[in-house]
């Protein structure tokens, strides 16, 4: 098993028919590997590693710590969650991180518009994460492919397609309501909101591609 970079999720022999998801943040020490590492984890725990041939998931900031550790906090709340952040490696956007993206979620507004503007056709599949997890949820998973028939890189594919068309119609109820906001130099109190937060934010997103529903708790 390979993974790009060390990054993404059990590619193996599905390079030929890869879907790639690429969080964004503005350092790459904080939100950005906290979503990429929880979507990983989420996605395995879904499908099992095998299952998931195809979904690659990574992450980069706009003013990405190139080489740079995660933030301490921010693998102490990875660990909350019994996610893995070992390998971690820091990256600055680039144009061919959003050219070989077939998703990319923000942390906000100001780093999707900052994606958008890189070029790339990117508009129809950059979102910030709270505002994909809003247009998600008003999907009837009825309406996408069956991973099982078609596999999960097509439901993926029509999922982004299909959010994209809802956009102009479910707008966010206030300014904030797409924002995920910065926990840099923040105590572990704040880090965990946060890391709360994008898990919840992830949670539909999850679901809607891989067509499986998180368990529920045992408490």
């Amino acid at each position: 098993m390979t993974a790009p970079e060390g990054r993404g999720i059990a590619e193996t022999v599905f390079t030929g028919n890869t879907f790639r998801i690429l969080h964004v943040s503005t350092g790459n020490v904080c939100r950005s590997p906290i979503t990429e590492r929880l979507n990983r984890h989420a996605l395995t725990v879904r499908l099992g590693e095998r299952l998931t041939g195809g979904l690659i998931v990574e992450s980069a900031g706009t003013w990405g710590h190139e080489g740079a550790a995660m933030e301490a906090n921010a693998e102490a709340v990875l660990a909350d969650f019994g996610a893995d952040a070992s390998g971690f490696v820091g990256r600055e956007l680039l144009d061919e991180h959003v050219i070989r993206a077939d998703l990319v979620l923000t942390a906000t507004r100001d780093h999707r518009a900052q994606v958008i503007s890189m070029g790339h056709s990117a508009g129809l599949r950059t979102f910030t994460l709270k505002e994909f997890t809003r247009l998600v949820r008003a999907i009837d998973p009825a309406t996408l492919p069956d991973p099982l028939d078609e596999g999960v890189v097509e439901r993926a594919r029509a999922l982004v397609r299909a959010a994209a068309a809802l956009r102009g119609w479910l707008l966010a109820p206030t300014a904030d309501a797409d924002e995920v906001y910065d926990p840099y130099g923040a105590p572990i109190t704040f880090f965990r909101s946060i890391g709360e937060e994008i898990h919840q934010a992830l949670d539909p997103v999850v679901t809607a591609l891989t067509g499986v529903p998180a368990k529920p708790s045992s408490f």
